[in-house]
């Protein structure tokens, strides 16, 4: 794949056209094709008409395009050259067999000039053994790749679309958050409940313990009462005043339904009573493990249940897990993975690939539950599992959702031992969202703004923010004119906004703009690793309207704490010798400046003291 990759354009779509000189081999193409979920290319009416008047009457007169046992090179390379200009496809299969009339060395010569299609991979199967061999060297030779059999052909051709739709999903634009200056929601409570339970020697937090993890990452919970006798029972359903279900309250107990620890619609005072009664007595034989019950409100929703869950891979460390829940959830085995953290493009990416995502979209009548903020959800749940190191394994199950509500109904949460040292937990896969670089800053005559790590939801506030700067902004940040539309195409930005936290940071100095009250990007700070070596090199952006307020100051300034925590040693940069106000903005932050007689530039260089 490396190979093909580095020979051939990645295709835009799924969509692949044959051309063949037999019928046999493209039937084997096809049926791969179908099988990897590819799609078989409609040829348009142009493509059709102009395949009647070049090939002999009796042709496929479809995709596969079959050009007959008896096709000359000029045949053969005049089908591909139609085929390959129709946008209906994305992709070329070229396939020969050794005939009587065949020349496939005559052929992989005529298709020499098609080795680079314009946005779209041409493969080749040219089979045949010894027979072939020349032809095969010069397809290769020339830049097309060439398989033995088709359907291997067919599976690269699918592998290579994957690939393309992986990216370009990653690299979509996630939707902002909702409150762009709330910089971190409360963790106290939550690792005071860890810290206790630890400290009890207790793996396994009760139910409401672990409810109250999820709402301090704002995830939906239903209402829960703790009861320790049948008493305190009947007045907690009550105060609910509905239908409620009575759980087993455990500090040992899992799964509370394998030991009969639920009874639900439970109604009456008698009702209550009896299944506290009950619960009791099942359990009875587990030392320890029955505390009480949680009296919760009956949720009556015609919705769907969810599970979210994560649990530690031995390679990628903690791992996500969405999809159908319930009791059946072993049996129905509908979810897919993931790795936290993930943004609003990325939870939408893993609810696709379930069997109910196509039901929340709406079926039967039912509306649609509100996927915008499922995707919210997601993401919560995944930074929880990001930051709260020290969960082993996590469920929320069920999660019930319906058009109108979204609600965890049990949730259930282990940690590790706590003989596990803080440094050998498991680490995440993918760094997370640098939480800890976030801080409040007030203007020098402004208001308070949030300077933050740089995040792939900010990729329409930094378009907005290359329409504030000038001219000379440009210049002294580039060295030179870039026109806005080049800096902000979406290529361009995705490489900006979508950054490896380890390889690169990026602080964005974000406003509150007033009339609209929307986010607004003012400034923005650079660091970018030198490959192999403990340093960086620094730049600086400010919006024009804001400059001359110590921003550009603050910026450098965090850039090189932030710099000092990452472990480097030296942080340098190129600044032009007329761009006074950053030359001044360095020297006050330390940096030695220096004239780099063979750059015609300035070089500004601190060095730092290692903070390990």
């Amino acid at each position: 794949m490396a190979e093909i990759l580095s020979k051939q354009p990645r295709p835009k779509g799924p969509r692949l056209a044959v051309v063949t000189n037999a019928g046999g081999p493209s039937v084997l193409a096809i049926d791969m094709l179908v099988t990897e979920g590819g799609k078989v290319a409609t040829l348009s009416e142009e493509t059709l008409q102009k395949l009647n008047e070049t090939l002999p009457s009796h042709w496929s007169r479809n995709n596969p395009v079959d050009v007959l046992g008896d096709a000359d090179p000029d045949r053969y390379g005049r089908a591909v050259e139609i085929v390959s200009a129709d946008p209906n496809n994305d992709g070329i299969l070229a396939i020969v067999t050794p005939q009587k009339m065949t020349d496939a060395t005559a052929i992989a010569k005529g298709l020499q000039k098609f080795k680079r299609l314009p946005r779209k991979p041409i493969l080749a199967s040219w089979r045949g053994g010894d027979d072939i061999a020349e032809g095969e060297a010069i397809l290769n030779a020339s830049g097309i790749p060439t398989f033995q059999y088709p359907d291997e052909a067919v599976r690269s051709f699918c592998y290579m679309w994957r690939y393309s739709d992986n990216l370009r999903a990653l690299y979509e634009t996630p939707a902002l958050g909702t409150d762009e200056f709330d910089i971190g929601l409360s963790r106290t409570r939550n690792e005071s409940i860890i810290h206790a339970a630890q400290k009890a020697n207790r793996a396994l937090l009760t139910e409401p313990e672990s409810k109250e993890i999820l709402e301090a990452y704002a995830i939906p919970t239903v209402k829960t009462l703790i009861a320790t006798s049948a008493k305190e029972a009947v007045q907690a359903a009550a105060s609910l005043g509905s239908t409620v279900a009575l759980k087993l309250y455990s500090e040992k107990v899992t799964h509370k339904t394998d030991v009969g620890g639920v009874k639900l619609n439970l109604r009456t005072e008698d009702e209550v009573r009896r299944a506290y009664s009950e619960i009791e007595k099942r359990v009875q034989e587990i030392p320890g493990a029955f505390l009480g019950v949680v009296v919760e409100p009956m949720v009556q929703t015609d919705g769907y249940e969810l599970i979210l869950g994560s649990s530690i891979d031995p390679q990628f460390g903690p791992v996500l897990l969405f999809g159908s829940g319930g009791q059946l959830v072993e049996v129905e085995k509908d979810y897919a993975l993931g790795l936290p953290p993930l943004n609003a493009t990325l939870a939408r990416r893993l609810m696709e690939q379930t069997r109910i995502f196509t039901a929340l979209k709406g079926a039967r009548g039912r509306p649609a539950v509100d996927l915008a903020k499922l995707e919210r959800v997601l993401v919560q749940f995944s930074l929880l599992v990001a930051e709260q190191s020290w969960i082993k394994e996590i469920d929320i199950n069920p999660f019930v959702v319906s058009a109108a509500q979204m609600l965890a109904l049990d949730a259930r949460i282990i940690l590790h031992d706590r003989g596990v040292q803080k440094q050998d937990l498991p680490r995440l896969a993918i760094r997370p969202y640098p939480q800890q670089y976030s801080s409040p800053w007030k203007l020098r005559n402004g208001p308070s703004i949030i300077i933050r790590p740089i995040r792939p939801e900010d990729e329409p506030l930094m378009v907005k923010f290359h329409g504030t700067l000038s001219e000379e902004t440009v210049f002294f940040r580039y060295f030179g004119q870039q026109k806005l539309e080049l800096r902000i195409a979406h290529e361009r930005l995705t490489r900006i906004c979508f950054i490896d936290y380890d390889r690169e940071m990026a602080l964005v100095a974000v406003r509150q703009e007033p009339e609209m009250k929307e986010p607004e990007i003012i400034g923005v700070g650079r660091l970018v690793r030198r490959h192999g070596v403990p340093e960086a090199e620094f730049a600086i952006e400010i919006s024009d309207r804001f400059q001359r307020q110590g921003l550009g100051t603050r910026l450098l300034q965090l850039l090189v704490d932030t710099g000092r925590q990452e472990g480097l040693e030296r942080i340098c940069g190129y600044i032009l010798p007329e761009n006074y106000s950053m030359l001044e903005i360095a020297k006050k932050v330390g940096f030695t400046v220096t004239f780099d007689r063979l750059e015609t530039v300035m070089w500004a260089e601190l060095k730092l003291k290692q903070t390990y």
